[in-house]
């Protein structure tokens, strides 16, 4: 069953609260006739009849007292009938109450007590409800009469007949300003939801250029800003990933024309000597193993990013890692005519995985070499700095524009737009670094001016062997 829209829910609601309301009214319309008219005529009843039975306890029922009697009936509201006994009430109100005689052996008894009798209840000749009381007159002898005072009810639309008009124009104005309000609701809130939820739409075919305008500063505000940064974030990932492809496109296309064009000349023996052929082998082996560097640092990156992996962690003395790590540069550095500063602190011991870290410090020093001026200085520095281990290392070469810092560690992206081949490498190394940086709770900083150089600065919570982190 299909689930109806917020809009008609809230319709609903609406109308369901009317319904309500005119319930409630109801009720209370009947909770004021039944509890208050009806109780006040009772009291006024049996507080009359109770006066007026008191006035002639004396003597009897003198003709003369009758008379007093009856104009009182005249001038009050009440319908008064005096009898010197029961049987000739009957006769000055012939009619059944709730269809039973008016006066049966338990109400005489209680009127021979003295006690008052109360009667109340439909009478068909009348067409109403009444309500009345038998009162006993006592005399010196005994009883003497009895009064029957009674009124004919008024319907309840005779009783609220003034206040009903008063209360269906309040009813309908309220009624009015409700729908009024719930109107301006819709407008207000439900129309900007429709137009997220069409934008949504939108979104979700790959269109990410629109943008909502941003009205108003409550939830709904807060929520259209919200997807607006959420589109704008993902246009700005779909270039990233069409950026990505045609990266690894071109990553991959040029060794493999390197490959193709060497293989090809190789089977038409297009060469002049034996070394051009072993020049040619040579340069189909470089590319390969590029290659295979690609696919490997690939999906090394996509093994470190997946949430379900967990470094095993242990105590490591750092130190050692990345003297390690410098060793394999010798040669390197040698070559390009780099001199090599080091300020290493050789007590330090982080928690984490021993060949993650000495990756870290491998890529991180693979690009100062590669991206140093010959000759350069290239400076390294492992020192504690509060309760953090920090990895400094600086040179002096390519300078990296400040627009393009942060995105420093995405894949495939390098400064050198050109992508020269003797320096840059797959373009996923930094990447790779921030997340194994990231796995062992690190921070990854990079800074690069040409007064200072380019300053790549990783920190590490430092492991107490005796008392644990600090």
């Amino acid at each position: 069953m299909k689930k109806p829209s917020f809009y008609k829910q809230i319709m609903l609601v609406f109308f369901a609260s009317i319904a309500f309301t005119l319930l409630c009214s109801f009720f209370f319309i009947h909770y004021l006739y039944s509890e208050l008219y009806l109780s006040s005529i009772e009291e006024s009843i049996i507080y009359q009849g109770q006066r007026t039975a008191a006035h002639y306890h004396y003597g009897e029922l003198s003709d003369e007292i009758i008379q007093k009697i009856q104009w009182y009936n005249i001038v009050s509201e009440y319908e008064i009938i005096v009898v010197e006994n029961l049987d000739n009430l009957t006769e000055h109100f012939p009619y059944q109450v709730n269809y039973e005689t008016l006066v049966d052996q338990q109400d005489q008894w209680q009127l021979e007590q003295g006690k008052y009798v109360l009667k109340k209840g439909y009478v068909e000749e009348l067409n109403r409800e009444i309500i009345g009381a038998i009162f006993p007159i006592k005399g010196e002898q005994g009883l003497i009469g009895f009064i029957y005072i009674y009124v004919p009810l008024a319907a309840i639309r005779d009783v609220f007949s003034s206040s009903i008009p008063i209360l269906l124009i309040v009813g309908t104005l309220f009624f009015s300003i409700l729908f009024l309000v719930v109107n301006r609701i819709w407008k207000s809130i439900f129309r900007p939801l429709d137009n997220l939820q069409r934008l949504a739409g939108e979104v979700s075919q790959g269109n990410f250029g629109q943008q909502l305008p941003i009205e108003r500063k409550d939830e709904i505000g807060q929520l259209t800003k919200a997807f607006n940064q959420m589109s704008q974030s993902l246009a700005q990932q779909e270039e990233r990933k069409k950026e990505f492809i045609a990266n690894m496109v071109h990553e991959l296309r040029t060794p493999l024309t390197y490959i193709r064009g060497y293989v090809h000349a190789l089977k038409q023996k297009i060469k002049t000597s034996p070394e051009e052929a072993e020049e040619y082998l040579t340069t189909i082996e470089k590319e390969s193993e590029r290659l295979n560097k690609l696919i490997h640092d690939l999906v090394d990156l996509n093994h470190l990013q997946e949430e379900l992996y967990t470094i095993e962690k242990q105590p490591l003395p750092i130190a050692q890692l990345l003297l390690d790590a410098i060793d394999l540069f010798t040669i390197h550095l040698a070559e390009k005519k780099l001199d090599l500063k080091v300020d290493i602190d050789e007590d330090l011991i982080v928690a984490g995985d021993a060949d993650r870290i000495h990756q870290v410090f491998y890529n991180t020093i693979d690009n100062a070499v590669k991206y140093s001026f010959s000759p350069g200085t290239i400076t390294i520095s492992l020192k504690k700095r509060d309760h953090l281990v920090q990895y400094q290392i600086n040179n002096r070469g390519l300078t990296i524009p400040k627009e393009e810092l942060e995105r420093i560690g995405e894949r495939f992206f390098r400064t050198d737009k050109a992508r020269n081949r003797a320096t840059g490498g797959t373009g996923l190394g930094l990447s790779i670094v921030k997340e194994i940086v990231r796995l062992h709770d690190g921070t990854f900083s990079i800074d690069s001016d040409e007064k200072e150089g380019t300053t790549v600065t990783i920190h590490w919570p430092h492991l107490n062997v005796e008392g644990g982190d600090h």
